[in-house]
């Protein structure tokens, strides 16, 4: 069912601006009132050769037999000018301010101290190494600081924030050599003061004696048992947390710029997948290839575990096992990508194995493609995330009738109605995403009664600044299909015998990484989606 000649110029990235945007943050900004209304681009992120904004239309302005060609190479070749953001500081003092103008924003007499520490060094039990270091987010968010057991203090009167990194030890230098110092530290991290871990209860305890009716913010359960509050006028745990995954929501440009590099390193991986794939024998052969890419461009952590689901595999969601044959199987879906300085990608791409697609798996990927291009047409600033979800599932609906899977004497509406689409797209249209692939601020409900929202990870509009990911899918698992083909409230739209010609399919799924803005969206992910391109160097590899 080739009816996509090539989606993805219908579509392209807006134009960007040469100018370099004006700061969206001040120290006196109303926060979400500021950060939702800002006129944001990433113009100092990405190359002025790009693309014009998107136009909006519905499905049925955009029969696929009218797009126009995408010539990736533009995208791939594009100058990068996020290395220039990221020659300054992260900008943890920026970063601070939010979190207190989030606060203020209900308290605006709120005042004191924030106290924040660093992810502990921890030894693997029964064992005398260490485990994996992963820094703190919330700790991270405000200094920058990829080091173990650190403190911070912010000042919240005069803005002044300090740093509490471990001392010199002997014995360590023996076996790790040298750690850094506090003038190094200060060099490089976005603080103005650096001192030792061992000061940090005297420092607290000049903060108190300077203001002793202010209040020390901590979070719950990341305060060491060494620590005192002593002097304080009162300890709150209740607010900092919440304030920093708020403020978290909306990007600064440093961020940005490391989500895009992100994005162009496992681009880059994705490629030599593509490149490899008709070569090996089984997933663990591209796995390891895409991590290779990946440590050799600098990115050495996955931001998630990846998934490399070849067949059927690729109707498990969130399958892990990446360890079996590739042989005799139709598709890859390849959802993987690296961690840059703790900020994350995430993509996904499907293609076929062997070069090219089965019509029914063309006909999947197509709609699926769909799906995704005319939801990202819908982006920009304040767009509702779950009217977006829900033209997900319209366009899924109509390539489900169009390839005879949904029974063409129902009308998309009643389809949609009655939820039977949820056994094909079961998961929700994308979630946040920065220092943790599923980033905060999302206000999910997995309560929701309403199985199309159940699992629909962002809840409201969305602000500019933010960074999404669009992610459709179509799935063929037979675990989520059986029990709609048991219930005849669902199975008497579904053609069981059309289905099971798609079973071998597995599962569908695109994702890119977008930053929305006040008039539609910047794309950060540069891997080919384009089926006839991906088929073309998969068979000329």
């Amino acid at each position: 069912m080739h009816m996509l000649r090539s989606v993805l110029s219908a579509y392209p990235r807006r134009a960007l601006s040469h100018t370099r945007p004006q700061p969206r943050l001040s120290t006196n900004f109303a926060p979400f009132a500021c950060w939702t209304s800002a006129t944001y681009s990433t113009a100092s992120l990405r190359s002025p050769q790009s693309f014009s904004q998107p136009h909006r239309a519905s499905a049925s302005q955009l029969p696929l037999h009218t797009f126009r060609r995408y010539d990736t190479r533009a995208l791939t070749m594009a100058s990068k000018n996020y290395d220039d953001v990221l020659k300054g500081k992260y900008p943890a003092k920026e970063h601070a301010r939010r979190v207190v103008e989030v606060i203020r924003s209900s308290q605006p007499d709120f005042n004191g101290v924030l106290y924040l520490e660093g992810q502990k060094t921890k030894m693997i039990e029964d064992n005398d190494s260490e485990e994996h270091f992963r820094q703190r987010r919330y700790f991270y968010y405000l200094t920058g600081c990829e080091l173990p057991d650190c403190y911070l203090t912010y000042d919240i009167a005069t803005s002044r924030s300090t740093l509490y990194i471990p001392p010199v030890d002997p014995e360590s230098v023996i076996w790790s050599g040298l750690p850094m110092s506090a003038s190094e530290a200060l060099q490089k991290y976005d603080v103005d003061e650096v001192r030792y871990t061992h000061e940090v209860n005297a420092a607290l305890t000049s903060l108190a004696e300077a203001a002793p009716s202010s209040t020390v913010y901590a979070i719950p359960n990341q305060v060491s048992d060494s620590i005192t509050f002593l002097g304080f006028g009162a300890k709150n745990f209740d607010v900092l947390k919440s304030a920093i995954e708020r403020a978290r929501v909306v990007k600064s440009d440093y961020e940005i710029a490391l989500i895009a590099k992100a994005n162009d390193i496992s681009g880059a991986a994705h490629l030599a997948v593509l490149k490899r794939v008709r070569h090996v024998s089984n997933e663990r052969e591209l796995y390891a290839t895409f991590l290779a890419e990946c440590i050799s461009r600098g990115a050495p952590h996955m931001a998630y575990h990846s998934i490399v689901a070849a067949g059927r595999a690729a109707a498990t969601l969130h399958y892990v096992k990446n360890d079996e044959p590739t042989a005799g199987k139709l598709n890859l879906l390849l959802d993987a990508a690296c961690e840059l300085n703790c900020y994350a990608s995430d993509i996904t791409r499907t293609f076929p194995i062997s070069g090219s697609f089965t019509p029914e798996s063309r006909a999947i990927y197509d709609t699926v493609l769909r799906m995704q291009l005319e939801t990202l047409a819908m982006l920009k600033e304040g767009v509702r995330w779950d009217d977006v979800h829900i033209h997900a599932h319209r366009v899924a609906i109509e390539g489900l009738l169009a390839a005879g899977i949904f029974k063409k004497e129902f009308s998309v509406d009643e389809i949609l109605e009655s939820r039977t689409s949820v056994a094909f797209f079961p998961h929700g249209l994308g979630h946040y995403l920065g220092m943790d692939t599923h980033d905060t601020g999302g206000n999910a409900n997995y309560q929701d009664k309403d199985t199309m929202f159940r699992y629909l990870r962002v809840r409201g509009t969305l602000p500019a600044g933010s960074v999404i990911t669009v992610e459709p899918g179509i799935y063929f698992c037979n675990f989520i299909i059986e029990p709609y083909l048991k219930d005849e409230k669902h199975s008497k739209y579904i053609d069981a015998a059309v289905l099971d010609k798609y079973w071998d399919v597995g599962g569908v799924r695109i994702e890119d990484n977008v930053v929305i803005t006040k008039d539609g969206y910047d794309n950060l992910t540069t891997a080919v989606k384009d089926a006839k391109e991906m088929e073309k160097i998969i068979s000329s590899s």
